[in-house]
């Protein structure tokens, strides 16, 4: 889960980025940016899947798994009024995912519950809020723990270890985006 710590950071992360302008508020939605930063995340999983199934290179799953996570994010940031730059984007993407995207991925999460809820019965809120923001956390966590497992994956580990945490990567992506792709939809 996400420390106190971490969050502050981000919160002064972003509000310097924003400042020095390495995120960019828009005010005019660009449909073909919005739809080039999906295919983005689209083509980067198939990639990554195809790799893992065909067992062919464990880096490029990793790196191609991180990737469709990348490019989710900053298509929901982007939805959500907000342009990454070209300058330390990996950084700032993932930042701005703490700050800017963590509680309204919680309040997804906490809807989807609520919505379980009614439908099986007997949860108390206060767990179902719990459960939310510990879900919410963990799935902004995985962007920035496969940012650097990519960075150090892709510049200094052995083939064996490579392998032995593809499948990870290629699993906690999947969830990413599916979560990402939720919130998407929602305005």
């Amino acid at each position: 889960m996400l420390d106190e710590k971490r969050i502050r950071e981000a919160e002064q992360n972003v509000n310097t980025y924003l400042r020095e302008s390495l995120i960019k508020k828009v005010s005019f939605l660009d449909e073909d940016i919005l739809n080039i930063l999906k295919k983005n995340s689209e083509d980067s999983i198939k990639i990554a899947t195809l790799l893992n199934e065909n067992n062919l290179s464990p880096l490029w799953v990793i790196v191609c798994s991180y990737y469709s996570m990348y490019y989710i994010a900053n298509a929901i940031l982007y939805k959500r009024g907000y342009k990454i730059g070209r300058k330390i984007s990996h950084k700032v993407t993932s930042d701005a995912l703490i700050f800017l995207i963590r509680n309204k991925l919680k309040l997804s999460i906490l809807e989807e519950y609520e919505e379980a809820k009614q439908e099986a019965s007997g949860i108390a809120r206060i767990e179902d809020e719990a459960k939310a923001d510990e879900t919410a956390d963990n799935i902004i966590e995985t962007f920035d723990a496969e940012r650097i497992k990519r960075e150090q994956f892709q510049y200094e580990t052995t083939e064996i270890i490579k392998k032995a945490k593809a499948q990870t990567s290629l699993e906690r992506a999947k969830r990413f985006l599916l979560e990402m792709e939720k919130l998407m939809e929602k305005k």
